[in-house]
C-alpha cells in the first residue's frame, strides 16, 4: 500500500498492533455481552430490591454496549489487515466520539454522583411504607435484609419499634426467629449504608477498568492515525 522500506516494517508493525488491540477489544465486547445476557437469564434477588425497570434496563444498556465495542473492533479489524484508509479514518472518528463520550459520562457522573444516594433512598423510603400493606414490597425487604444482612434505611429505628423478622440472623436458619430491637442477632448496618460503602469499596475497581480502557482506547486512536496517514 506504497510504504517505503522503512516504513513497511514500522506500517506492519502498527498494523498488527492495532488488529491485535481490536482482537482483544472484540473478545472483551463479546464478554460484557455475555455477561449482560447471563444476567438477564439468571435474574437474582437485585431485580426484586432495586426494582425490575432499573436493574433490567441497566443490563440491556450493558449488553448494547457490548455489541457496538465488537461490531466497532470488526471494523478496526478489517480496515488494518485491508491497508483501507477510509475504514481508518472513520474507525478513528468513532473512538474519539466514544471517547470523548466516556469523559463527558465519568464528569457528570462524578457531579451527581449524590443523585444516585438521593433516588435511591426515595426507593426505599417507599418501600418501608408499604411493607406491612403491599407483599411485593414485604418480598423485597426481606430479601434484600436477609441478603444482604442490613436493617432499615438508615438504622433500625427507621422500623418505629416494629422489626420484621429479616432484620435478625436466625440462630437456626429455615425457623421463624421473632426479631427485636435490642437482640445480639440483629444486623446492625442499614441497608443504604451498606449500598453506599459497597460502591465506595468497588470505586478504585471501576476507577481502574475506565483508566485502563482510556489509555487502550488512545492507543487505538494513535495507532489508526499513523496507519491512515502512511497508507497513500
Amino acid at each position: 500500500m506504497g510504504f517505503g522500506r522503512y516504513m513497511d516494517s514500522c506500517g506492519a508493525c502498527m498494523k498488527y498492533t492495532l488488529f491485535f488491540i481490536n482482537l482483544l477489544t472484540f473478545l472483551g465486547g463479546l464478554a460484557i455481552a455475555g455477561l449482560g445476557i447471563y444476567m438477564i437469564v439468571d435474574k437474582t434477588f437485585t431485580i426484586k430490591v432495586l426494582g425490575a425497570s432499573l436493574y433490567t434496563g441497566a443490563i440491556y444498556v450493558l449488553i448494547a454496549t457490548g455489541i457496538l465495542v465488537a461490531l466497532i473492533s470488526c471494523f478496526g479489524c478489517f480496515g488494518a489487515a485491508q491497508e483501507v484508509r477510509c475504514m481508518l479514518v472513520t474507525y478513528f472518528i468513532i473512538i474519539f466520539l466514544i471517547f470523548v463520550t466516556m469523559l463527558v459520562g465519568g464528569i457528570l457522573g462524578y457531579v451527581f454522583r449524590d443523585k444516585v444516594e438521593t433516588s435511591l433512598r426515595i426507593t426505599l423510603e417507599s418501600e418501608l411504607h408499604s411493607y406491612n400493606i403491599s407483599e411485593d414490597a414485604r418480598k423485597k425487604w426481606d430479601d434484600m435484609q436477609n441478603g444482604f444482612g442490613c436493617c432499615g434505611i438508615d438504622t433500625f429505628r427507621d422500623w418505629k419499634g416494629v422489626l420484621p423478622d429479616s432484620c435478625c440472623k436466625s440462630p437456626h436458619p429455615g425457623l421463624p426467629y421473632p426479631c427485636r430491637e435490642h437482640d445480639s442477632n440483629r444486623f446492625a448496618e442499614g441497608c443504604l449504608t451498606f449500598f453506599t460503602h459497597l460502591v465506595s469499596k468497588n470505586a478504585a475497581i471501576i476507577g481502574g477498568v475506565g483508566i485502563a480502557l482510556a489509555c487502550v482506547m488512545l492507543l487505538e486512536m494513535i495507532f489508526a492515525c499513523a496507519l491512515a496517514n502512511m497508507i497513500e
